[in-house]
């Protein structure tokens, strides 16, 4: 029997942290290939927070929905700043 004047430990695993650049990239793809337009689509759930703006194939909306709106847009600007080399 176990000491109950002990503190007990739970670990819970948790997945690998997912990086905003690569779940754009995910559902970027899973749009193209379910015939949608992957920006208007990704506009329209940043603009509105709803997640039906992004399809399920290749489980890109639960994908999608794990990463804060913000970041997203933190993501897409950055980007466009480094390729147009502003500082």
């Amino acid at each position: 029997m176990k000491d109950k004047n002990n503190t007990q430990y739970f670990k819970i695993q948790t997945g690998p942290d997912l990086k905003v650049c690569d779940v754009l990239s995910t559902v970027y793809q899973a749009m193209t290939e379910k015939g949608y337009n992957p920006v208007n689509q990704i506009v329209g759930y940043i603009m509105s927070g709803d997640p039906t703006y992004i399809t399920s194939h290749n489980n890109a909306r639960s994908l999608i929905m794990k990463v804060e709106r913000d970041e997203l847009v933190e993501e897409l600007l950055n980007h466009y700043i480094k390729n147009h080399s502003w500082k």
